[in-house]
């Protein structure tokens, strides 16, 4: 961790509360925003969140599995997505999920028509606002945890 943490805090607690309380508590909101009211299937969330950890190297954020009504994706989930393109694993929309991401997070600019138009023939113009707030809530803030070192010490607020 490059921040200094005073002994006895919580690192997360501590950085994106007591550090920058203005903007940490409402960013903090934010991502978990993402978790509680999330409209998409568990699915294609995982593929995209799962794709951003890979990128971001987000050593917590890979390792973490979003549960809903007790049911998590599999344990070879993560394969999959390493493997969006070729695994067998994925309907089309987690296999968009994860392209979407990948290319969200490193060719923003490459995203051309030919990918809008198969991104709408699975899904809607709500969902892939939702799905493009939650990547870059996945991406600026499990980027910011590893960046900072955060990552070994994070977990999820309420959980």
């Amino acid at each position: 961790m490059i921040i200094d943490v005073p002994q006895g805090k919580d690192p997360i607690g501590y950085v994106w509360g007591e550090m920058v309380p203005g903007i940490g508590v409402a960013a903090a909101a934010f991502s978990l925003s993402v978790y509680e009211h999330s409209t998409l299937g568990l699915r294609e969330f995982e593929a995209a969140r799962l794709r951003i950890a890979q990128i971001n190297g987000c050593l917590f954020c890979q390792d973490w599995r979003t549960e809903r009504d007790g049911v998590k994706v599999e344990p070879e989930f993560a394969d999959a997505v390493t493997n969006w393109r070729t695994t067998d694993l994925f309907d089309e929309r987690a296999r968009l999920a994860a392209e979407y991401a990948e290319r969200y997070a490193t060719d923003h600019h490459g995203l051309d028509d030919e990918f809008w138009t198969r991104m709408f023939e699975h899904y809607t113009q709500p969902e892939v606002v939702e799905l493009s707030m939650s990547i870059g809530s996945w991406l600026a803030f499990g980027r910011l945890n590893r960046v900072l070192g955060l990552d070994t010490a994070c977990v999820l607020p309420g959980h």
